[in-house]
């Protein structure tokens, strides 16, 4: 059996707005009905494949196990990062952690955030590169290049193998994101492959690598693997030791170092999905080189993605060539196509400036559900809050301000101090500043209410919880 390793704690700054800190591209609906987390558990799921073991961040822990539940699947394991470190450290604790269970078990180390649309060919070219991973070596999986991409690193494979073959290759050496240039020269070369950041190989020879290559990483880290606890299912590396952990990725820790390397080549299509210029070529643009969603009409345009991401805006464009136009309800971009890397760039802009929308995304995920502001003003706020089915917010109170909680939708089980009350559609109740109090969804179906808040200081830190089922201070 394999173990799919998903790695989902990036923050996808580059597909911004849509993809923010708080709600990474990972996690969200960009290629379907499902996320690119969803879509990755689930190809990498089935005959062979054991339950998916998964290394993400604090803030998405439930969503990981939210996600995972939606497509009918659970997770063996979720690892806590205490802190982003890159991949290298990431890495390392999975393979701690599975070789305690086994020390040969095969693992598959992909990023979650990948769009692999054939799923049958590459668990194919999985299986070929299996019998390579149990005889000790790291398998890096190279994607045969279709463009000059200057936006990838390349690997380029040893005289006399095959860029198309169906079993893995001898590496000669990994290359840098090229320039243009250089880029043209790779793809007609036809032994360079882009580098997909995917690997497969066994818990014990991974460890071995760090302990021939990255040492005093391996200290590290499996001091945080040795005293990490347990948190309602979830496994929380220590952050002590984790912060010793060299910020790095396993290209520059392991892979450029490691003598016991192949690479198995994918001819099938494949994208990590890293710009909006990436996402417009992966939608299927149009006869006119156009991509729309919903709420969004094109107007003797061409080669444009014009995406809207809410019901209440309507993206229009009208004469447009090679552009880029996100709209959300808090932010929009417009960038042209060839500038669509620097993305990054605004985001950093917005956070110098002290911008939410920098970080932020204006529906907040919670482990109970989510919420949204409606309406702010100096001493007042309007949320609309969707509790799931048998969810519950923490027992709390406030320092600052009094609520008054209307259900629209199903049905809340509300406790006030001493008293709980169960209000349907459109029955009400008040929270006076200081009371202790909680809500519950009882029902099968999302309750949704309308929260109006008032008081002298309305932020999100003014809570106190005395009692909490998902663990949270």
């Amino acid at each position: 059996m394999i173990t799919p390793v998903l790695l989902c704690g990036g923050s996808g700054t580059r597909l911004w707005p849509l993809s923010r800190k708080s709600y990474p591209k990972q996690f969200a609906r960009l290629m379907g009905d499902e996320s690119l987390f969803q879509a990755s558990a689930r190809r990498l799921s089935g005959e062979g494949f054991a339950a998916p073991l998964v290394v993400t961040g604090d803030p998405f822990r439930f969503i990981v196990t939210e996600q995972l539940a939606q497509i009918s699947q659970a997770p063996q394991g979720i690892l806590i990062e205490p802190e982003g470190r890159n991949t290298a450290p990431a890495v390392l604790a999975a393979a701690l952690w599975l070789a305690e269970g086994d020390a040969g078990a095969l693992m598959l180390i992909a990023p979650s955030d990948h769009v692999i649309p054939d799923a049958g060919a590459f668990r194919a070219a999985v299986e070929a590169a299996a019998p390579r991973a149990r005889d000790g070596d790291l398998v890096t999986f190279g994607i045969a290049p279709t463009r000059p991409e200057t936006g990838y690193g390349y690997l380029e494979l040893a005289s006399g193998t095959d860029a198309g073959a169906g079993a893995p290759q001898s590496l000669a050496r990994f290359v840098e994101k090229p320039d243009e240039a250089r880029a043209q020269q790779m793809l007609a070369a036809g032994n360079f492959l882009w580098n997909a950041g995917i690997f497969l190989c066994s818990a014990e020879a991974v460890i071995a690598a760090y302990r021939d290559h990255a040492p005093a990483m391996l200290e590290a880290v499996q001091a945080a693997h040795d005293a990490a606890s347990r948190d309602l299912g979830f496994t929380r590396l220590a952050a002590g030791p984790w912060a010793a952990a060299e910020d790095i990725s396993i290209d520059y820790a392991i892979m450029e170092k490691a003598q016991n390397l192949a690479v198995m080549p994918y001819t099938a299509g494949w994208s990590d999905l890293g710009g909006w210029d990436a996402v417009w070529l992966e939608s299927g643009p149009d006869a006119e080189g156009n991509v729309c969603s919903d709420h969004a009409t094109a107007i003797s345009c061409e080669d444009t993605l014009l995406r809207s991401e809410s019901a209440d805006v309507e993206l229009v464009g009208i004469g447009l060539k090679d552009i880029v136009a996100i709209a959300m309800n808090d932010a929009v971009l417009v960038a042209h196509k060839s500038e669509a890397q620097r993305v990054k760039e605004a985001v950093s802009a917005l956070k110098a400036r002290g911008a939410s929308q920098a970080v932020q995304l204006p529906r907040d995920y919670r482990p109970w559900g989510w919420y949204e502001s409606l309406a702010i003003g100096g001493r007042f706020q309007v949320k609309r809050i969707v509790v799931n089915p048998g969810a519950s917010l923490s027992l709390q109170s406030h320092h600052h301000r009094s609520e008054h909680w209307v259900v629209v939708e199903g049905t809340a089980r509300v406790t006030v101090g001493d008293q709980v009350h169960l209000l349907s559609e459109n029955q009400s109740v008040y929270i006076p500043l200081g009371a202790v109090h909680r809500m519950e969804n009882p029902g099968k179906l999302p309750m949704v209410l309308i929260e109006v808040q008032t008081g002298s200081y309305l932020g999100e830190d003014d809570i106190i919880r005395y009692e909490d089922i998902y663990a949270r201070e």
